[in-house]
């Protein structure tokens, strides 16, 4: 097999080694140019990865990474995804089926001609998973590599391609909620910003307890000076005031 990385598909214009080389052989480097642009056109997901196997960053910006996220957030589920037109959009559907092809109607629309009108699809089975279905498609539907036949079930982080078409696979199965940020880590936040007056965020989670009279009247006192004093001084202060009077478990 050709080695890719050591072709020299185009010489530069103008260059000596266009005028040493003859037309033949400019003629035949012209057109493993061609091939490979076809080829990454087709099959983009696997020539990345052989040049990443090869230690090189293929420096193609253009090129955006596929992905389908399903999440499943309590009785709620539904999918994230990018594939139709680059724009990442979540998309609930109640049969909780997301049909994929180049048909207008299909749940993830793609444009990629190598795709069937009504390609695969994507369902969701409650107490089961997700599975990955092909509609007979022309050009296949695959996972990991092995072509699917039947209804196959999906894990987090899979690789599908559908034709040309190759994206990742995630699923979302847990969320929870993170504790609220210490109050100093605020009004920090607020000076960065130049803010004149500090608003502490209220906390929806129920677990949480409401601010102290400590913090109320620190918020008061900075209100109140917080036009009078420079940024540098203003984070002086609050800073004095912390080490002093905040408890270590508000860190």
């Amino acid at each position: 097999m050709t080695d890719i990385s050591n072709l020299h598909f185009l010489a530069v214009k103008g260059s000596d080694v266009t005028d040493e080389l003859p037309e033949s052989e400019l003629e035949r480097r012209l057109s493993l140019y061609q091939v490979f642009l076809k080829l990454y056109e087709q099959h983009t997901s696997l020539l990345d990865e052989i040049l990443q196997l090869e230690n090189i960053q293929p420096s193609f910006p253009e090129v955006k990474s596929g992905y389908i996220q399903a999440v499943i957030d309590g009785s709620v589920v539904y999918v994230t995804t990018n594939l139709s037109e680059g724009k990442t959009q979540s998309l609930r559907q109640p049969q909780r089926i997301w049909t994929i092809g180049r048909d207008r109607m299909s749940g993830i629309h793609v444009g990629s001609l190598h795709v069937s009108r009504r390609h695969a699809a994507i369902q969701y089975i409650e107490e089961q998973g997700f599975y990955l279905i092909d509609f007979n498609s022309s050009n296949g539907t695959f996972m990991n590599g092995e072509r699917v036949y039947q209804p196959t079930k999906l894990e987090d982080g899979d690789r599908i391609r559908l034709g040309s078409l190759s994206f990742s696979f995630f699923i979302n199965s847990s969320s929870r909620f993170l504790p609220t940020v210490a109050v100093e880590l605020l009004l920090q936040l607020a000076l960065q910003r130049g803010d004149s007056q500090v608003k502490i965020p209220v906390s929806q989670n129920p677990d949480d307890t409401a601010s102290t009279p400590c913090q109320q009247n620190l918020l008061g006192n900075y209100e109140a000076s917080s036009n009078r004093l420079s940024v540098d001084q203003q984070s002086e202060i609050l800073d004095n005031f912390f080490r002093k009077q905040v408890p270590t478990n508000l860190s």
